[in-house]
C-alpha cells in the first residue's frame, strides 16, 4: 500500500478520499488554489501545498503546479477524484512519468473511454450498441443541422472529454445550433480543458441507469450493481439511488455483463462506471466514466464496500478479494446532492457565497459527505456541490421517508441550496412510484412555489462586543508548503479585512463574519435595467448600443460555477447602454445593460 497519497482535487471528493486514506494509515496531501486556502480538504489533510491562482485553469488544471506539489511532498500516488484531470490521459501519463502511481485506469483506457466518441466506437465493437449518434468530433454548425434532419430533433450536443452534464446542450431546431454549439464548447473547455464535442439523438423519456464496475490487474472484472440517476436538471443529477426501481433483474444482469464487456474491451483497471439510457425495456450504451462517480456512496451502502479503498488496493497491485458471486446488494440507498443553487421557479440559479450556518442531520442510516462547514465560502469559480446526503433503509419507501426526515434536519444558511427541490422530488407521487425520467424534473415537476433562499438574518454578529486577546490559528507558506501557526492576537486584528475568501468568517472568530453582499432583483416585470442574479464572469455579450431587442431576448451570457446562464431583458426596446464586455467579473445585482 502507499505511504502518502496526493489528492489532485478539492471539495467533498477530496475530503472523501482523505478519510479512507486515514483509516488505512496512509498519509494525505492536499493541493489548493488561493480561494481554497482554508477549505475543509486543506484543513483535514496531513500536508497541503499551494497551487496558486483562483480559477480551475490556474490551479486544479495546472499540471506543472500539481507535479511540483508531488515532488515536494514525496507523494507516492495521486488520486484524481472526479472532474478536473480525472479523465485526462495526458495528466495520467505525466504522473506515471514521475514514478508515481495514478489511482485510476491506464492512460490508454482513458483515451478510449474518457473520450466519449472513441468510447462509443469501442462499445459498438464489443457488441454493446449505443444511442444513435455521430462517432466523429463536430467542428461545424452545418454538421449538427444535417444530423438533426437525418435523425430528428431534438439533438444532444455533448462534451467529448467530460461528463456530469457539463458542456451538454439540447438543440430543438436548426435556429438554435450556433448558439448551443458555442456554449457547449466553452463549458467543455472551462470544465475539462478540452473543447471537443459530439452528437447524439436526444431520447424523449429515458431513464439514466449506470453500472458500477471494478477491475484489477489480475484479470478480474466485476459489476457491483446499478444506480438510477434519472432525476436531473440541466442534464446534471439531483437524486440517485440503488437499486433502480421497477428494473427487471434479467435486464440488470444483462446490463452488468455488458458493462464488464465494455471494460474488458479497453483493458480497464480500477473503478469505473458504464452509463446507459433505458427506455421501453431496452438499454443503450451512453458513455463510460473512467473515474469514481459523485454518486458512488449509494453503491457503497448497498454492497458494504468502500470503493475508495478498493481503488487504492487495485492501484497498489492487489487482486480483488471477492468474486462476482460474492457481491451482495442489500436494502435500498438514496443520495441527494445539496448544491449552492436557488431552485425557485425551476431556474436553479447558482448561489455562491459564505455559509453562515450548517447543521448536519444524524440518526440511523444517515451519511453526509460534505466539502464545506459553517464559515466556508462556496466560490463562483468551481462546481457548486456543497454536500451529498445519503441514506440506507431495508426498502425503497423506507429509504425515501428516511431521506425526507434527514433533509428536514439539515440547515444551511447564507446561500441558497437545492434542498427544497430535493424534498419536492422525494414527496412527488411519480418519484414514489418510480415513474420518472431524465426529463421529468424540467418537464413535469412543479417548482413554482419552491425557493432555496436562506434567511441570513439569524446569523450572529460581533458588533458591539468587547475585544479580548484571543488565540488564533493562522496559516503561512514556506517553500510552497502550508503550515498552521497559533498566535495570540487582538480580536480586531484577527477580524481584519485582510482575511478574505474561503475561511474569512472563520478568521473573524467564527462569530458570523459573513461576506457583505448587495443583492438586487433581476429587473422587475417590464424593467429596462438588466442585472445579473449572481456573481460570475461574462463570457459573451450579444447586443450593442442601438440594437432593437424583444422581451426575453438574451443580452449576455454569464458563467457561474461552471454553468452558463442566459441573461435576458424583460422589456422590448432599444439598447441604450452596455456596461460589460466578455471577461468582466460581475457581482449579484450588477447592471449589465439598459433598454429604453
Amino acid at each position: 500500500m502507499f505511504d502518502k497519497v496526493l489528492i489532485a482535487n478539492r471539495g467533498e471528493i477530496a475530503v472523501r478520499v482523505i478519510r479512507t486514506c486515514r483509516e488505512l494509515g496512509i498519509g494525505t496531501v492536499a493541493v489548493y488554489s488561493e480561494l481554497d486556502r482554508e477549505a475543509l480538504h486543506v484543513r483535514l489533510a496531513d500536508e497541503a501545498y499551494a497551487l496558486g491562482g483562483q480559477s480551475a485553469a490556474e490551479s486544479y488544471l495546472n499540471t506543472e503546479a500539481i507535479l511540483d506539489a508531488i515532488r515536494t511532498s514525496g507523494a507516492s500516488a495521486v488520486h484524481p477524484g472526479y472532474g478536473f484531470f480525472s479523465e485526462n490521459a495526458d495528466f495520467a501519463r505525466a504522473i506515471t512519468a514521475e514514478g508515481v502511481t495514478f489511482i485510476g485506469p491506464p492512460p490508454e483506457a482513458i483515451e478510449v473511454m474518457g473520450d466519449k466518441i472513441s468510447s462509443r466506437r469501442a462499445a459498438e465493437a464489443a457488441g454493446v450498441p449505443g444511442v444513435p449518434g455521430q462517432t466523429e468530433p463536430v467542428t461545424e454548425a452545418e454538421q449538427i443541422r444535417a444530423f438533426g434532419e437525418a435523425f430528428g430533433w431534438p439533438v444532444a450536443i455533448k462534451a467529448a472529454f467530460g461528463g456530469g452534464g457539463r458542456g451538454m446542450k439540447v438543440v430543438h431546431g436548426p435556429d438554435e445550433v450556433v448558439e448551443a454549439m458555442e456554449s457547449a464548447q466553452r463549458e467543455a473547455l472551462s470544465s475539462f480543458g478540452r473543447p471537443e464535442i459530439y452528437l447524439e439523438r436526444y431520447l424523449a423519456w429515458p431513464r439514466h441507469i449506470e453500472m458500477q464496475i471494478i477491475c484489477d490487474t489480475h484479470g478480474n472484472a466485476l459489476w457491483l450493481g446499478e444506480r438510477d440517476c434519472s432525476c436531473q436538471r440541466r442534464h446534471q443529477k439531483l437524486v440517485e439511488e440503488s437499486p433502480a426501481p421497477n428494473f427487471p433483474d434479467e435486464v440488470r444482469r444483462a446490463m452488468g455483463e455488458a458493462a464488464v464487456t465494455v471494460a474488458r474491451a479497453c483493458g480497464y483497471v480500477n473503478a469505473g462506471t458504464v452509463e446507459f439510457l433505458y427506455q421501453d425495456g431496452e438499454f443503450h450504451f451512453l458513455e463510460m466514466n473512467t473515474r469514481l462517480q459523485v454518486e458512488h456512496p449509494v453503491t457503497e451502502l448497498v454492497t458494504g464496500l468502500d470503493l475508495v479503498e478498493q481503488q487504492l488496493r487495485v492501484a497498489a497491485g492487489e487482486a480483488l478479494a471477492f468474486g462476482q458471486d460474492d457481491v451482495r446488494r442489500d436494502g435500498h440507498a438514496i443520495e441527494v446532492r445539496i448544491n449552492a443553487e436557488d431552485p425557485a421557479g425551476g431556474k436553479f440559479l447558482p448561489s455562491p457565497g459564505t455559509i453562515t450556518r450548517f447543521r448536519a442531520p444524524a440518526g440511523p442510516g444517515v451519511r453526509l459527505d460534505g466539502g464545506y462547514e459553517a464559515g466556508d465560502t462556496v466560490s463562483q469559480f468551481y462546481d457548486n456541490l456543497v454536500a451529498k446526503l445519503i441514506v440506507w433503509a431495508p426498502d425503497r419507501d423506507a429509504a425515501r421517508r428516511r431521506m425526507l426526515r434527514a433533509l428536514g434536519e439539515t440547515t444551511i444558511e447564507g446561500i441558497a441550496t437545492t434542498i427544497p427541490a430535493d424534498v419536492a422530488i422525494l414527496e412527488h407521487h411519480d418519484f414514489a412510484a418510480g415513474e420518472h425520467s431524465t426529463n421529468w424534473v424540467e418537464q413535469r415537476l412543479d417548482l413554482s412555489g419552491v425557493t432555496g433562499s436562506a434567511d441570513p438574518s439569524s446569523a450572529p454578529t460581533a458588533e458591539g462586543e468587547a475585544e479580548p486577546t484571543v488565540l488564533r490559528e493562522v496559516t503561512t507558506e514556506v517553500g510552497g508548503r502550508r503550515y498552521r501557526v497559533k498566535l495570540w492576537l487582538p480580536e480586531s486584528a484577527a477580524a481584519a479585512p485582510a482575511a478574505t475568501g474561503t475561511g474569512a468568517a472563520r478568521a473573524a472568530g467564527g462569530r458570523g463574519g459573513r461576506a457583505s453582499r448587495t443583492r438586487a432583483a433581476v429587473g422587475g416585470a417590464g424593467s429596462g435595467t438588466i442585472t445579473v442574479p449572481m456573481q460570475g464572469t461574462i463570457v459573451k455579450v450579444l447586443v450593442a448600443v442601438g440594437d432593437t431587442v424583444e422581451a426575453g431576448q438574451t443580452v449576455c451570457v454569464l458563467e457561474a460555477m461552471k454553468m452558463e446562464n442566459a441573461i435576458a431583458t424583460e422589456k422590448a426596446g432599444t439598447v441604450t447602454e452596455v456596461k460589460v464586455t466578455a471577461g468582466d467579473s460581475v457581482g449579484a445585482g450588477d447592471v449589465v445593460a439598459v433598454v429604453d
